[in-house]
């Protein structure tokens, strides 16, 4: 059954939620299913039962997703005056509403930033009010709360930003905005997206819930499921009309193996699949490893870097990619 369950997760990214929104959910369970099956290809290989067939061919089969849940180091790194570097950070409002027990948080952020100096910055959950000088970065586009009545997003860069936009999602707290980077001879049009959230606690105790709260749970990810359909597919549309080559970053509040991020993948590079290394996890889960962070790249770009930071400072982790063009 588990390896089954597997076999059809694999096909779930093509399945848009909003016609089976419920089918879609299996996408979440996919990490848990892998375990889960390397387990029992290793019980059933010391039990010497064939049904470690059926579970070593759907893992076969699946190779590539196995390979989006965990990578093997590999050493690419390499030194290049031609390289600069991309971080996503969903800073949570820099702890406006004390989720931490610390009040430092916002200055831990900024020293965190101007340590590790990335060219170019994007942040979900942005917060102006807390007046964070970023002075290392001349170049910003910001949305403003009280235009747009949406979660900020922010986009800071050491390049010089040429044009700038807004992606609106109707009927949402979050968007998309997007900024053209010149960077040397080369204008990359780099988008920030924050995917609608389902609003649940990521450390809720799903051992207690009982079956009307699990249903209602159902529900509100279908729900969920279905306005982020709608808003990767309204920032694809953007994205296929772009005059510049294209990199993605943000927090799409859902993982590898969804119909979002198939389609705002399309043919652009993952580069944590390049030149990460482990889990990724981006997002402080309690059951298992969980990648909702993404940075997508165009392929004319080869990340020569990736990395993923253990900083504890909000409910996401930071992660940061170093890109150069292709010789």
């Amino acid at each position: 059954m588990v390896a089954l369950l597997l076999l059809l997760s694999f096909g779930l990214s093509y399945i848009p939620p909003q016609t089976f929104s419920l089918i879609s959910i299996l996408s979440l369970s996919v990490p848990l299913l892998i375990v889960l099956n390397i387990i029992f290809v290793v019980y059933w290989t010391v039990k010497l039962k064939k049904q470690v067939i059926l579970s070593l061919l759907v893992l076969v089969v699946g190779y590539n997703q196995v390979l989006s849940f965990y990578k093997f180091s590999e050493d690419n790194h390499q030194l290049s005056e031609d390289t600069f570097t991309v971080m996503s950070y969903n800073v949570r409002l820099f702890n406006l509403y004390n989720w931490i027990d610390d009040t430092t948080i916002p200055s831990k952020i900024q020293n965190f930033i101007t340590k590790e100096s990335p060219s170019i910055v994007c942040f979900q959950e942005y917060d102006s009010s807390t007046n964070l000088d970023f002075k290392t970065y001349l170049y910003k586009h910001k949305t403003n709360p009280s235009t747009y009545n949406k979660s900020e997003l922010a986009i800071l860069s050491t390049y010089k930003i040429l044009n700038t936009g807004f992606i609106d999602f109707p009927n949402s707290a979050n968007s998309a905005i997007y900024a053209d980077v010149v960077i040397k001879t080369d204008t990359l049009r780099v988008y920030n997206v924050h995917l609608q959230s389902s609003g649940i606690d990521a450390n809720v105790n799903v051992e207690t819930l009982d079956s009307e709260q699990s249903n209602k749970l159902l529900k509100r990810l279908g729900i969920t499921f279905k306005a982020q359909q709608s808003q990767a597919e309204r920032v694809a549309a953007h994205v296929a009309k772009s005059p510049y080559k294209v990199l993605i970053c943000g927090d799409f509040n859902n993982t590898v193996y969804s119909y979002v991020y198939r389609i705002l993948k399309g043919n652009l590079l993952d580069t944590f699949e390049t030149s990460g290394s482990g889990f990724g996890r981006t997002f402080d889960f309690k059951y298992f490893p969980v990648r909702i962070d993404f940075i997508l790249a165009d392929k004319s770009y080869k990340s020569v870097k990736f990395q993923n930071y253990d900083v504890p400072y909000s409910d996401h982790f930071p992660i940061l990619t170093e890109l150069t063009l292709h010789k």
